[in-house]
């Protein structure tokens, strides 16, 4: 059995499973794996290092041969010329998230480009299929990283956009093995992407105390962080986001700290380490290539057992054999 939808014919990938554009992570060294792998690897653009972006994809074409893509992060990136930036990079697939679909859509697509646009809502998801996307990702509260405030479970975000909008859907938010991708497509998507499982792999450039957190973490171990301004922040529960949690009258994005002292030094303290609710479903760091063989067979086995044990003319139960 094989994967073959829309998604996988417009990406030109094997198996639908993208990774998540985390800001400083998902470079070269994680997403050629993710490509390898048969997915599809993004490059991200929301560090704002675009001297270092340019060559971090220059390495792609070194590390792999299979397609990936870029996200263009419209609130953290202040370019004018990232849209003509990315197109002269010569990628096929781009994402872009945190910002008006309007803004780069047409001239994205005008050069050749497939364009997926991120969206927390269904009156996002409308505007973006009115601007021309070529598809959405669909991201649900559950989701590690930067957040509408007015959250949204992937439960009941992924099947009211699917009820509401034709295009290709990508669900975010909750989604870690192939029984939560088989569950993605029974409500509408027709891939998956995976921030927190990307941030735990073994080719992950983070440091492994952040890895080893995600593996010790309980399903409470997230919290939701300024809910009442904007962005809010999904992330690993620590005394500093546990501190920053409580201070609901102030903007604590001001308050993020120092990114790479986490990211790369290994202190939990120093920043937000942004994450997901699955990390409470995560048990150990393992190589992307693993990961996503493992998602893929289990998603197909469970949609063909569930396809065995429900009759789908007569609506009856065909139970399991002893």
């Amino acid at each position: 059995m094989q994967f073959k939808n829309r998604i996988t014919a417009l990406l030109g990938i094997e198996i639908p499973v993208i990774q998540a554009p985390m800001g400083w992570i998902a470079r070269s060294q994680l997403a050629a794996a993710v490509s390898n792998a048969g997915g599809m690897g993004i490059i991200e653009t929301s560090s704002g290092e675009l001297d270092v972006i340019r060559e971090e994809i220059a390495k792609m074409r070194d590390l792999t041969d299979k397609p990936f893509g870029v996200n263009i992060a419209q609130a953290f990136v202040r370019d004018p010329a990232i849209v003509r930036f990315v197109i002269d990079q010569g990628v096929k697939f781009v994402t872009t998230s945190a910002g008006n679909p309007e803004r780069y859509t047409s001239e994205l697509k005008e050069a050749g480009l497939t364009v997926f646009h991120v969206v927390p809502g269904l009156k996002a998801a409308l505007k973006a299929v009115e601007a021309g996307v070529d598809g959405l990702v669909v991201e649900g509260a559950e989701g590690g990283g930067f957040k509408n405030p007015k959250d949204v479970s992937t439960m009941v975000l992924l099947p009211l956009v699917r009820s509401k909008v034709d295009v290709p859907i990508i669900a975010a938010g909750g989604f870690v093995d192939g029984a939560s991708m088989a569950a993605a497509f029974c409500l509408g998507a027709e891939a998956v992407q995976m921030g927190t499982r990307m941030v735990s792999a073994a080719e992950s450039p983070v440091h492994d105390n952040w890895k080893q957190s995600i593996v010790d973490a309980e399903e409470t171990d997230t919290v939701f962080l300024n809910r009442f301004f904007s962005p809010s922040l999904r992330a690993l529960r620590t005394e500093r986001t546990s501190r920053l949690e409580r201070a609901i009258d102030e903007n604590v994005f001001g308050q993020f700290g120092d990114a790479k002292a986490l990211y790369f030094g290994g202190d939990m303290e120093a920043a937000i380490a942004l994450t997901g609710q699955v990390a409470g479903r995560i048990e150990s760091v393992r190589p992307v290539a693993e990961i996503i063989e493992e998602v893929s067979l289990d998603c197909l086995e469970t949609l063909g057992r569930l396809a065995r044990q429900y009759d789908v003319n007569t609506a009856a139960v065909v139970m399991p054999s002893a």
